[in-house]
């Protein structure tokens, strides 16, 4: 970790995992309640539009992808580089949860309401080299209000999505077996 350490001298490994798992459980709940904007903020493009694919199919099949009793049994970090331009890291979480779907009316599908599924998920976070220092207090770059960014990305007062893709660990990929 001395190669982020040196462009991240405030990084912090058990951090770091508490907000790998906090996107992680917020992006599920946003699938389940198909406000992906609400995490908009932690995601690539890249993920964020294959998420709303798989919203907009729902959707089109009147459907409802539920994530009941979602937690993370184990969150380890595999891998770590530093690009040209970017801090990588690659963790793997073990997740337990209901997985199974609804339709609209709230009749059960498929899936399994009994047993929790566990998964192992693979996901990929990364970091620009020359950050911009936010400090602990977060400013809407639309109106300039306190906002935190972990509750939900869209500012309360103007309504303008914060990016984190310039100040913080962004969600560039992510694999589920």
């Amino acid at each position: 970790m001395n190669e982020i350490l040196k462009y991240d001298p405030e990084f912090s490994e058990s951090k770091f995992k508490t907000y790998v798992d906090n996107v992680f459980i917020q992006l599920h709940m946003a699938i389940v309640t198909k406000e992906l904007d609400n995490v908009k903020h932690f995601l690539s493009d890249e993920v964020y539009n294959q998420y709303k694919q798989k919203i907009d199919d729902l959707n089109n099949k009147h459907l409802i992808q539920m994530y009941d009793e979602i937690n993370v049994a184990q969150t380890d970090i595999l891998n770590y580089s530093v690009t040209n331009t970017d801090m990588v890291i690659q963790v793997h979480i073990l997740s337990r949860y209901l997985d199974y779907l609804m339709d609209e009316d709230a009749n059960y599908i498929s899936g399994d309401t009994d047993v929790r599924s566990e998964k192992n998920n693979y996901l990929t976070f990364t970091k620009k080299i020359n950050y911009k220092e936010t400090g602990s207090v977060r400013k809407c770059p639309g109106c300039g209000a306190s906002i935190d960014v972990n509750a939900n990305g869209k500012c309360p007062y103007c309504g303008t999505i914060y990016n984190l893709k310039d100040t913080d660990w962004l969600l560039t990929s992510i694999e589920t077996r």
